[in-house]
């Protein structure tokens, strides 16, 4: 790992004195399909995810409800696995304290047919598509040219594009030799391809989240631990979980996480942050434990969200 750059949140490495799933996790989440960073096919993936024993899954690809709508209108949701709609917005905000200067927002629940939510999509969709075309630019000149790869890519003009792409085909052209020495040493922030994000910030996205009938949570944010404020800032403009099970969390990052959802009146969430790169489904899926009673709270949540 080069010196000096933070690892990638979802990165698999085993932290020391991990959570030992107690058996296989019947709730994951926090998931990615080929419509934004991740590697199986939306349909593929909850097959996967329902063959490990999930029982309530959310996709939550980046800046898209595409993967969603795609199994609810073919019927691809197998039997015995219920579907939560999901959304990651990754939100920009002027803070160099914080990786990447960005805080992920999760969303649970929204209407799949909101057309002002698709809009607000879209423009952030478009937004990546650029620096996505920029980061490109700029490894060409620096004498890393990945059209080709990418040219063997089946990419839709409504697919989120992100890095991790960048970095798979960075990895195939023999730029890279995998997709997280790609980040460390290219395209993470400090790397020479890096190009900064532009978008939505966490406040807009939380807004956009609510006003489409869904649930915000906040991901992977161990900062909560020393950063009470800025999280109580966004409680108030409406956050109303806090992802505290991630498959990276060791145990005591875990329970402590927990405290703070509990003092802070956030539901529980969590997730695997399943993209494909190091492993199955079913080899995630395995370092992973959401406990029953954390989906249960969040279906019950939004059962009652359009009453509140």
């Amino acid at each position: 790992m080069a010196a000096g750059r933070p690892a990638r949140r979802h990165e698999t490495a085993t932290p020391p004195d991990p959570v030992i799933p107690p058996g296989p996790s019947p709730v994951d989440l926090h998931t990615h399909s080929t419509r934004s960073d991740g590697v199986l096919e939306p349909s593929i993936l909850l097959g996967a995810a329902a063959a490990a024993g999930v029982k309530l899954l959310a996709l939550t690809d980046h800046d898209t409800l595409a993967g969603c709508r795609d199994v609810l209108a073919t019927g691809a949701v197998p039997d015995g696995l219920e579907l939560i709609t999901g959304i990651e917005i990754n939100a920009v905000v002027d803070r160099q304290d914080l990786w990447e200067s960005e805080l992920h927002i999760l969303g649970f629940g929204m209407d799949p047919a909101n057309d002002e939510f698709e809009a607000i999509l879209a423009a952030q969709r478009a937004r990546r598509r650029e620096r996505f075309e920029r980061t490109v630019a700029v490894l060409r000149d620096l004498g890393l040219p990945i059209d080709e790869p990418l040219a063997e890519l089946d990419l839709r003009d409504d697919d989120a594009l992100g890095r991790p792409t960048i970095a798979r085909a960075l990895v195939a052209a023999g730029h890279a030799t995998s997709v997280e020495d790609a980040f460390q040493r290219l395209v993470g922030r400090g790397g020479p391809a890096y190009v900064p994000r532009s978008g939505l910030g966490p406040v807009g996205a939380i807004e956009a989240i609510r006003a489409a009938g869904g649930l915000a949570a906040l991901a992977h944010f161990r900062e909560a631990l020393s950063h009470r404020d800025l999280l109580r800032e966004l409680i108030d403009a409406g956050l109303r979980g806090l992802e505290v099970h991630y498959r990276s969390f060791n145990r005591p990052t875990t329970e402590a996480m927990a405290q703070v959802a509990t003092e802070e009146g956030l539901l529980p969430t969590g997730g695997s942050d399943y993209h494909g790169d190091t492993g199955t489904y079913a080899e995630s899926h395995a370092k992973l434990w959401v406990p029953p009673e954390v989906g249960a709270a969040l279906t019950a949540a939004l059962a009652s969200n359009g009453s509140d």
